[in-house]
């Protein structure tokens, strides 16, 4: 469950992180995180990590997982090997 919410925070804070990024590599001097979120569209970003966590949260649910009826089968170790698990 902490990956999952990890991943997702760092979905979220990804254009902020991407627009910070850019802003001090391409500033002349070089000011610190702290400037440069003072002056940054922090609407915007916020909307952009909320379209990102929402489109990818709709791409793995809607693509991920078996159809309706199958029936999933666990790993199963087998003469020293592990069979990886499947749906049926």
């Amino acid at each position: 469950m902490i990956r999952i919410l990890a991943e997702n925070v760092l979905l979220f804070l990804l254009p902020t992180i991407i627009y910070v990024a850019y802003v001090y590599m391409t500033s002349d001097e070089k000011p610190g995180a702290a400037r440069v979120l003072d002056d940054a569209p922090i609407i915007w970003l916020f909307t952009a990590g909320v379209v990102l966590v929402l489109a990818t949260l709709i791409a793995f649910g809607s693509i991920t997982g078996g159809k309706p009826g199958q029936v999933y089968t666990p790993p199963v170790l087998k003469d020293g090997r592990i069979e990886p698990g499947h749906l049926d």
